[in-house]
């Protein structure tokens, strides 16, 4: 690890600057919209003939699904072809925003079997994550998935080895691994700018309904509208109910609360930066302490996650929380506490603080022992420090060096830098482009998942990060 020491003294001053991002064009009429582009620094890969278009299907046009598909369309050489959905207005709203000749359908499989269909946006409830993928894997698609990969850790090893088996390219849809604030935290930290992680403290809390899941529900719902028996699918069978088909996220049946939709953020960032496999132990305590409207899982969750010593980072400490009703407004914090420095990094920002450590026994007249001493052994004891330390060979404080800022161009988004990832994979027929594939997916799903089954169980849980499965207490 002295090669962890061996940190850039310079590291471009105390800001970063960057180049705009390309224009957005919008695939359908081949034509730039400055105004409404969002910044990328990610190059993208552009389209050489009609060989490298990008034929793209959505399985579930929720709030995430509008995000991804609207994002990817903004890459040049995609168009949308097919989008399903269980709730049949929203077919009528993709037709819509996409045009009229889009073909839609409640049942995913018709999309599949397809042969325009390129690649598909799985944006769907967590627990149908992994039946999609894997089916989606098995056709031939290009799969990106949004987070958490898989809503049960056991289901993690079938998506990794239908992606293996495939060939294709499968990101799961945590931006954090492509974001430029993370990627920027990256070199710094490769680089030693802040010694031996010790320990990284990151949260990620919400203030309002919205943040908290209680999306609008359409009003005058006609259930015959809803494909509920297929949308359950492995689910317990119950009537139908709204609350669990537009409001999904708040139950365990459907969704990961908020360790597997927020921890994963998080994770995915700290092993973007650290590439950690992930932790041995995990601990967690959640409650359900203020959305009291009938879910079931918790509106705060708090871990801790030990990470153990690999060839890329010496053993730390990994704490985190998500808390939906934070009183003093929604915000999100990664803190990486290191030997010789802090990287305190926002969402597309971080600020550097490094220091100098003294290089001679530190010392204070106030807060020491010293100041027990007798008065005439303070003075011998001074006069004997200056003679071994002499200041002007040698550092007898810390010093606080000066803070580096950065922060990404107005208008960045790494939504879209995530998404230019997976295009760039696909038109090189590279699927190693891709850095949150099916095994860094589990990687960060699972200790999310896991401090759920903690805070369940109240005790804690064992994972092997190597082998990627549950594992037992070792004394």
């Amino acid at each position: 690890m002295n090669s962890r020491r061996k940190f850039l003294r310079q590291l471009g001053g105390t800001s970063a600057m960057l180049a705009a991002g390309t224009p957005f064009v919008n695939a359908a009429t081949g034509r730039s919209n400055p105004q409404y582009a969002p910044k990328n620094l990610i190059e993208i890969v552009q389209p050489r003939s009609a060989a490298d278009n990008v034929n793209l299907a959505l399985i579930g046009a929720g709030i995430i699904g509008h995000f991804d598909l609207n994002c990817a369309l903004r890459v040049p050489g995609t168009k949308v072809v097919a989008v399903a959905d269980l709730y049949a207005p929203r077919l009528e709203r993709a037709k819509e925003v996409w045009g009229n000749d889009l073909f839609t359908t409640r049942d995913y499989r018709e999309i599949l079997a397809r042969s325009d269909v390129d690649a598909v946006l799985i944006c769907v409830p967590d627990h149908w994550h992994d039946r999609i993928s894997i089916d989606a894997l098995n056709a031939g698609k290009h799969v990106y998935c949004e987070k958490p990969m898989v809503h049960h850790i056991a289901e993690g090893a079938a998506v990794i080895a239908a992606h293996k088996k495939s060939g294709k390219v499968f990101q799961v849809g945590s931006q954090r691994a492509s974001a430029s604030a993370v990627l920027e935290a990256k070199k710094r930290y490769e680089a030693g700018a802040i010694g031996e992680l010790t320990s990284v403290e990151t949260f990620l809390d919400r203030t309002d309904a919205l943040g908290a899941w209680q999306y609008t529900m359409p009003p005058n719902l006609d259930p015959k509208d809803v494909d509920w028996d297929r949308y359950l699918g492995d689910a317990p069978k119950r009537p139908f109910q709204p609350e669990r088909f537009f409001r999904w996220r708040n139950y365990k049946d459907y969704g990961t609360g908020v360790a597997g939709d927020l921890f994963v953020h998080l994770i995915t960032g700290v092993h973007t930066i650290t590439e950690s496999k992930g932790p041995t132990r995990i601990f967690a305590l959640g409650d359900l302490n203020f959305w009291k409207d009938g879910r079931d899982a918790y509106d705060l969750v708090t871990a801790i996650m030990d990470y153990p010593k690999t060839d890329k980072h010496e053993s730390f400490q990994f704490t985190t929380r998500v808390n939906l009703a934070a009183g003093s407004g929604g915000s999100i914090h990664t803190r990486l506490v290191g030997t010789e420095g802090v990287i305190d990094i926002g969402w597309n920002e971080f600020t550097m603080n490094r220091l100098k450590r003294p290089n001679a026994p530190m010392y204070s007249t106030g807060y020491d022992a010293l100041f027990t001493y007798p008065k005439a052994m303070q003075e011998q004891f001074v006069q004997q420090y200056g003679q071994k330390y002499p200041s002007d060979q040698f550092t007898r404080d810390v010093k606080n060096e000066p803070v580096e800022t950065y922060a990404a161009p107005e208008g960045y988004d790494d939504r879209f830098d995530h998404m230019i990832v997976f295009f760039n994979a696909i038109r090189e027929n590279k699927p190693s482009l891709v850095r949150e594939d099916a095994e860094f997916g589990l990687r960060a799903a699972a200790p999310s998942l896991a401090a759920n089954l903690s805070a369940d169980q109240r005790k804690v849980i064992h994972w092997d990060p190597i082998g990627m499965k549950l594992a037992k207490a070792t004394t």
